[in-house]
Order: C-alpha cells, then structure tokens, then sequence
C-alpha cells in the first residue's frame, strides 16, 4: 500500500449508504467502499455514529465479514464508534441523537468487540463524563485507539483522559456549543493539551482558516489527523435530506447542515477535498499535508 495515499479515520457513509444504518447490508457496505477508494483514499475506517445497542452489535458484524469475506482488512481495517459514550448535551452532542447517548458501559463495550471479533480501531468519548479515564484503560487494553470528543470537557478532564490512555481529539473545533466560554473551553483546552494529537475537518466549512492556523501552530503537521466526516449524502447534489434524524441541508457550496440546530451534519466532502482546501493555504507544507491527510491517520491505529 501506498503510504502517501489518503487515510481517513471518520467516514459516517457516503454516495447514500449510511454506515449506521439498522438496514445497512453487507452488499452495500463493499459497494460505498469501491466508490471511497475511488475518491482517492485508500484506507478507512467506516464511522458508526451514537446509535442504538442492536445496531452496534448489527453493523459491525456485517462490515467486518464483508471486509474479510473480500480481503479488504487493510484497506478497511476496523470501525470508529463514534459515540454512544459522548455528551448528551445540546451543541456537544452535535447532530447525535441523544436518546442513544449512554454512560460509560465496559461490559457493552466488550460485547460490541466479541460479536464484531474486535473489529473497532478507534472510539470517540467524552472526557468529562463521570467514570471515564477508568472505562479509556479498559478500552485501550483492548488494543483500541481512544479519542475525546463530542464533549464540554476542560484541561484536567483531557489531563486525565491522556493519563488514562487517550491519544486523540475528535474533530476538534467541532462537536461542541456554538456559545462557550472565552477562555475555558473544549477548544483552547484541546490545543494545549500536547498528549493529544487534534484530529480536524478541512472541508472549508467546519473550521475557518484561522483557526486552522491556530491548531496547526499549537499541535505541529506531527500531531495532527485530517479527517473528512463525509456524511452519508457525500456525493449527492445540493438539496434536502434526512440524516440521522436531522432535517438538513446540502448547499451549492457543500455545506451540510441542520439550519434548526444551526449544526453541521457531517460534511459532504472526501478526503481528497479536505486536502485540496489545505493546499490553498499560505501556510502549509506538501509535507506537512501529506503527514496529516496519509502518515499520521496510520500511525494513530497502528497501521504504519
């Protein structure tokens, strides 16, 4: 496999097929990952997002045998769970249903890997919630990478999320109030925290160019995931949609959102775009762009 070809780490769907889907078939899931590779990423890791119990243990199963059945392990070499172990609160819950958002729970968590044979690679948290660092442990001693996100977590919640095991930001910048305080915040706590590598969208639309900038000076090309979020309407037109119980929009210009949440809803965007829209700033690299976009995904689930 190419090094320097797109690794994405947070792919919810994409070309209609919704990963969390409670009908996803296994003849879909291969379809969707033909028309991701021929986006220009190589590597991925399909995204379940805060969903019901029945279908994490559904889901995972299916994907991990239709990656098997067909040799794609290392293309596709396990799953993000992105949730169910998030804030239910409104902002940092984003456009997660909350219904479905649970506490820490180790022995479901050890259910999802038996009846998917451990086909998880990295698992979105939030850091705040009471009982975590404790639940991070148990997770990466099943060999699971641990990123905090989707969170109103402050510098000791992150503090003690790293210390217990966390190596990662999910979508920082993102998932979270669109009002939070100046100073002590999810954002500024992030990018000082220096034992978690900032995974972020680059699509134009979930973070302006500035805090790029931003991000990029605190954390280093080193310590920094690109990530495309596609949603499952990546590919489609401008127009209305459905996702995940969101009434939401897909602008001419590739904004995805929910205008009633006044959140975005993933992004209709490939990997390949995110890296486009970096290559148009002044202050990045070709090098720095392909440790973000190719090498560091790898290295962050072991795959490099």
């Amino acid at each position: 496999m190419d090094k320097k070809s797109y690794a994405d780490l947070q792919i919810n769907g994409f070309m209609g097929v919704d990963f969390s889907a409670p009908d996803l078939t296994g003849d879909q899931f291969l379809k969707t990952a033909e028309h991701i590779f021929e986006s220009g990423t190589s590597l991925f890791l399909p995204t379940l997002v805060t969903s019901s119990r029945e279908v994490y243990l559904r889901n995972l199963g299916i994907m991990h045998r239709a990656a098997e059945t067909h040799g794609l392990l290392k293309q596709i070499p396990g799953a993000h769970l992105e949730g169910p172990f998030i804030s239910p609160k409104p902002g940092a819950v984003g456009a997660h249903i909350p219904e479905y958002v649970i506490p820490p729970d180790a022995a479901f968590f050890d259910e999802i890997m038996d009846r998917s044979g451990g086909y998880v690679k990295l698992l979105t948290v939030a850091a705040e919630i009471p009982g975590m660092a404790e639940f991070i442990t148990h997770a990466v001693s099943k060999g699971i990478a641990v990123s905090c996100g989707h969170q109103l977590a402050g510098s000791a919640d992150l503090r003690r999320a790293a210390k217990a095991g966390a190596t990662l930001l999910t979508h920082l910048g993102n998932g979270c109030p669109n009002l939070i305080d100046r100073h002590r915040n999810m954002i500024w706590a992030g990018m000082a925290c220096d034992d978690l590598t900032a995974m972020i969208i680059t699509d134009g639309h979930h973070l302006p160019a500035e805090l790029i900038k931003c991000i990029f000076r605190a954390k280093g090309s080193d310590r920094i995931v690109v990530t495309s979020d596609a949603a499952p309407i990546a590919g489609f037109p401008p127009g209305r949609y459905f996702c995940w119980n969101n009434d939401a929009v897909l602008e001419p210009d590739g904004l995805f959102h929910n205008p009633e949440k006044g959140c975005l809803v993933g992004s209709s965007a490939s990997l390949k775009d995110c890296a486009d829209y970096l290559r148009t700033l002044d202050f990045l690299t070709e090098e720095d762009i392909v440790k973000m976009t190719c090498t560091n995904p790898r290295k962050m689930i072991g795959m490099l």
